[in-house]
């Protein structure tokens, strides 16, 4: 399988490691069986544009920790944007006692789950994605504390 991605981060909070971003997505997609090449853009940013994306494309008027944008127009390969916002992941490492840098990497797994075709809208679809991203950082030796 291919892997493109073009990670762009807009904000200077949490700095990523590239290598690890690389290693979530391709760990979630061998997890979950996918051998098509991917393109993934996935664009690190603040609360403000995460708000200006989920209002103008899901209706909702607030900032959110990760928006999945799946652009595939066939079945051949997967093309995706994905936004995170990096003050949702520091205010949620407060709560969750995790590091930043964890929560960014949880909703790095958490939106290839959202490409893939998992949702989020019910308490029990949230426990299994949740499970799945938590395990992908736990095979890949990524730790919830700082």
């Amino acid at each position: 399988m291919s892997l493109t991605i073009n990670l762009k981060n807009n904000q200077n909070k949490i700095t990523p490691a590239p290598k690890k971003v690389e290693k979530i997505i391709l760990s979630v997609l061998k997890n979950e069986k996918i051998k098509k090449p991917a393109e993934i853009c996935l664009f690190i940013t603040n609360d403000k544009e995460i708000k200006e994306l989920n209002l103008l494309y899901l209706g909702e008027n607030s900032a959110t920790d990760v928006i999945a944008f799946n652009l595939s127009a066939d079945k051949k390969k997967i093309y995706a944007d994905i936004a995170i916002s990096a003050e949702v992941a520091k205010r949620n490492a407060k709560i969750f006692h995790t590091s930043p840098l964890y929560e960014l990497y949880l909703y790095v797994a958490h939106g290839i789950l959202h490409i893939l075709g998992y949702n989020d809208d019910t308490k029990t679809k949230q426990r299994i994605m949740q499970a799945k991203a938590e395990k992908i950082l736990e095979c890949l030796s990524l730790k919830p504390k700082p």
